[in-house]
């Protein structure tokens, strides 16, 4: 019997159309002329889906009774004796009622596909089993009902049905998911948007995923190795040498050529942890590979061409990018095969491009420090040869015989291998040498005399000789690639921690700083900032002592190397740099400038810095303090900001690594004076808006209650005027009511200022919604058919003040009451979220612009209110400081359909 074939509709969330896809689908098997029943369907009350049931044959549901209570479910019997070609089956994930034959309906899925028959069905992102607790995360609602991912996984074919989430909204609000009574709810919790699109993500992610392994399992069990150009695929390799930013731009434009190319750069590293490539024109390149739109990568391995072809097939790659150095024929018969001629016979059927250029093999990697072992060691080498030369011969000379002198030859030998390993070449060969000579001297004819007349005894010690280069260089290698090792570890560490640092901004410089000054041994670094000198230009700033400090400004240039600048004036604070050739350290390549520290005065780190040329330094951050005269380097960071070093002289290693740290110093000081910069605006402009927009209200909503009541007491007072009663009750009135108006105006105003002041006194405690609500509603004088309350019975109290939240919502409904059309209810609806309780006060009115959305909350904004009588625009700014008073948040959110939602946050009484 054949097998059926499963086809699953996936769905983001309820409502997206799966069972009317599902339906539509069997229309067409039905129309083709298969034989097609509906097993079972879940309409929800949806009138479009009971439609498209029309003209299906509809096997009947099985009746099961559970403790009193009647329950229909999918009867499977009935399905397998009609057996038809396919059925359809709504809601995969459902648990069937007790009593039925399978605990699960996928399992009745399992027994039909089992009978041979096809089956179509649907289900929810939410009820797979390995998503459960993300979309709990995600939604705050535990699902019960779930299927193992391995049931979904074996389906012949999963199709997603997409709806975009604001889409999804619009759906549930005109009533096609949810009926009217449900739909404010289902708004305000589920069907948020951030819930709905994290949802569809999942699903697409989710299916994305599935079509990935689909696609390598297929490929695997075909025994498929070449290349599947489902996309094109560009791998460039990159060395880290100048030639890499035109294999990149090589490389995009390649990829660009057809739709949807995907570019990615690969770094080999070696397995051996030395580093070959420059850290800095890395990271330049990671840049450029992320602004054309690609990926950089970083894989380890001993041989490049292989490692370069094992990324290229793993990524499923199209073409590969390579560079190659123009090598002589003769460098090409000693070295063989280069990297170029290894990939392109490996990559099979992987295009390869071979990009031609002189940089490649010219690019120069770290130079490595004088001497790779340590001077300890060097001393210690010579230590053992001079006493383990006269032991070894006591010893031997204890022993010695005629036919011993294989024996003694190999003991010197073993004797020079182990100085050689010990203390390199020059105590290996001291050893060889001393070792020679004395078995000559001691043990071979003729003895006590250093004349060599046998061939074999020269060779012996041409052999101790070139036994100890031999092992020598081998250790010396050895060491010299473990230093490498050390410092690159070292240096990558360095490099990370700065750039932790720094991108974490201002608040980070001094642990730069820090960092620095301990990674390479100093004994200080400073950050200056250049600030314009307001003295003048004929002072010297407050290290200059009296008028002739500075003089007539004499300056001389005193060093002994080229492009160092002495300053040579009278007194205590006269700059001087009498830096001689290496001494100035600074490579060409960062600008670096010798100092003298005491030009900083007696502030040392500390203090502000006084420069000639009428310009003033101040220490950002700093740490330690440099020690006498030591001179110092001046590395620009911008041309605002420069790094200055105090302590030992700096390597050319140690220049370049601060190249790549200086440079990123620079990219987070210039985004940190953007920000600052932006924080000084906006106060100022936001202080601006608030200012015309209170100048404009008092222009006119003090005035017209103050009129008012002026006129009225006028008319009271009147000389011979003759009032009757209720004229004179009128103007009474009318006072009175210009007085209150003009008392709520002033309150709201000082309390205004008490939010921003940051003085709002609070009282929260436990509060119950069920009591505020009803009380702000009689505040606002509200008729019960005016605004729908949905408000749970099992609603948690807040923590809050009853005072500060009952005047939000009374500011909240008189609001939305303003703005919604008279036919059209305002809504109320309050949930529990995870320790949180939402209040959403929903109208149907005109809604608030996209590009005005950020003004509603700010003070004396009415958004073009026609109606001037109601305020000075403080409801929503005040409501929004008595909420974030509360340890609250008040949001605004489009209403589907049109219209605005407020949404109030506020902890559940008793949370954390």
């Amino acid at each position: 019997m054949r097998q059926g074939r499963l086809r699953v509709l996936l769905g983001a969330a309820p409502g997206v159309g799966k069972t009317y896809a599902m339906l539509e689908e069997g229309r067409r098997l039905r129309a083709a002329g298969k034989d097609v029943v509906v097993a079972v369907v879940e309409t929800h009350g949806r009138a479009a889906t009971k439609a498209m049931t029309a003209g299906f044959e509809i096997v009947p549901r099985a009746v099961i009774s559970h403790r009193g209570v009647t329950l229909e479910e999918m009867d499977l019997d009935a399905v397998l004796a009609r057996a038809p070609r396919v059925a359809l089956v709504d809601e995969l994930a459902h648990s069937n009622a007790p009593g039925s034959r399978h605990e699960k309906r996928w399992r009745d899925v399992e027994t039909l596909l089992d009978a041979g028959i096809d089956v179509i069905s649907t289900v929810n992102i939410q009820h797979i089993e390995s998503l459960n607790d993300v979309v709990q995360q995600i939604t705050g609602v535990p699902q019960r009902e779930t299927i193992p991912d391995a049931v979904l996984r074996q389906a012949d074919q999963i199709e997603v049905i997409d709806l975009a989430p604001q889409a999804l909204r619009d759906r549930l609000s005109e009533g096609v998911v949810y009926p009217a009574a449900r739909i404010d709810a289902a708004l305000s919790n589920y069907f948020r948007l951030g819930n709905l699109t994290a949802l569809r993500e999942l699903a697409l992610l989710w299916l994305a995923d599935e079509v990935d392994s689909s696609l390598q399992k297929y490929r695997v069990e075909h025994g498929i190795g070449q290349k599947w150009e489902a996309r094109e695929r560009v791998v460039v390799a990159l060395t880290g040498g100048p030639e890499g930013e035109t294999l990149l731009r090589r490389g995009s434009r390649i990829a660009a050529r057809s739709a949807g190319g995907q570019l990615l750069a690969v770094h080999v590293t070696s397995q051996d942890g030395l580093r070959q490539a420059d850290p800095g024109a890395l990271a330049a390149q990671r840049l450029l590979v992320e602004s054309l739109g690609g990926t950089f990568h970083q894989v380890v391995g001993t041989d490049i061409p292989a490692a370069l072809v094992e990324f290229a097939r793993s990524a499923n790659a199209t073409q590969l990018v390579i560079g190659v150095s123009r090598r002589s024929r003769l460098a090409a018969l000693v070295t063989g095969a280069g990297i170029g001629a290894t990939v392109i016979r490996e990559s099979g059927d992987i295009d390869v491009h071979i990009v031609n250029h002189p940089a490649a093999g010219g690019r120069v990697s770290l130079p490595l420090a004088r001497g790779s072992l340590t001077l300890r060691r060097r001393i210690l080498g010579f230590v053992l040869a001079l006493a383990g030369g006269p032991l070894l011969t006591w010893l031997l000379s204890l022993f010695h015989n005629e036919e011993s002198i294989t024996s003694d030859v190999l003991s010197y030998q073993l004797l020079v291998v182990v100085v050689a390993l010990v203390g390199g070449i020059w105590p290996a060969l001291f050893a060889a040498v001393l070792s020679g000579v004395t078995l000559d001297f001691l043990f071979v004819d003729p003895l006590y005399t250093v004349h060599i007349d046998n061939p074999r005894h020269a060779l012996s010690l041409v052999l101790y000789v070139v036994i100890a280069v031999l092992v020598s260089i081998v250790v010396d290698q050895a060491a010299r690639r473990s230093r490498s090792a050390r410092r690159s570890a070292a240096e990558s560490e360095l490099i990370a921690g700065v750039a932790g640092e720094v991108l974490r901004g201002q608040d980070s410089l001094q642990a730069f700083v820090t960092r620095t000054r301990e990674a390479f041994g100093l004994t200080g670094v400073r950050i200056l900032i250049r600030e314009p000198d307001t003295v003048g230009a004929g002072a010297a700033g407050a290290d200059a002592v009296g008028a002739g400090a500075v003089g007539a400004g004499a300056v001389a240039a005193d060093a002994a190397g080229p492009g160092a600048v002495g300053v040579d004036a009278v007194g205590a604070g006269a700059l001087a740099a009498d830096a001689a050739g290496p001494g100035v350290v600074g490579a060409p390549a960062v600008g670096a400038d010798a100092v003298r520290p005491d030009a900083v005065g007696a502030g040392a780190m500390g203090a502000g810095r006084a420069e000639l040329g009428a310009v003033r330094e101040r220490v950002l951050a700093g740490d330690g303090e440099p020690a006498g005269d030591e001179t110092g380097v001046r590395i620009p960071i911008d041309d605002d900001a420069t790094l200055e070093l105090h302590g030992r002289s700096l390597e050319s290693s140690d220049r370049r690594l601060l190249g790549v740290i200086v440079a990123q110093l620079a990219t987070a000081l210039e985004h940190a004076d953007l920000e600052q910069t932006a924080r000084e605006m906006a106060p100022l402009a936001a202080a601006d808006r608030v200012r015309s927009a209170l100048l404009a209200a008092v222009g006119h909503d003090l005035r017209r209650p103050l009129a008012a009541a002026t006129a009225a007491i006028t008319g009271l007072r009147a000389p011979g005027a003759t009032l009757s009663p209720a004229d004179r009750d009128v103007l009474l009135d009318t006072a009175e009511t210009g007085l209150d108006q003009l008392t709520r105006l002033l309150t709201d105003l000082l309390d205004v200022s008490r939010v921003q002041a940051g003085v709002l006194a609070v009282s929260p405690r436990p509060t119950d919604l069920a009591d505020l609500v009803p009380a702000a509603l009689e505040e606002l004088d509200v008729g019960p058919t005016a605004v729908d309350l949905d408000l749970p019975a099992d609603l948690p109290q807040v923590e809050a003040d009853p005072v500060l939240l009952g005047r939000v919502l009374v500011n909240l409904l008189s609001n939305a009451l303003r703005y919604s059309p008279a036919d059209q209810a305002v809504a109320v609806a309050a949930s529990a979220f995870h320790d949180t309780v939402q209040i959403r006060v929903i109208d149907r009115g005109p809604g608030v612009s996209e590009e005005r959305r950020d003004d509603i909350f700010v003070p004396f904004q009415r958004l073009g209110d026609v109606d001037n009588t109601t305020g000075l625009g403080l409801g929503l700014a005040l409501s929004k400081g008595f909420v974030e008073g509360m340890d609250g948040t008040l949001e605004f959110e489009e209403t589907p359909g049109g219209g605005s939602t407020m949404v109030v946050t506020l902890r559940a009484a008793g949370a954390g």
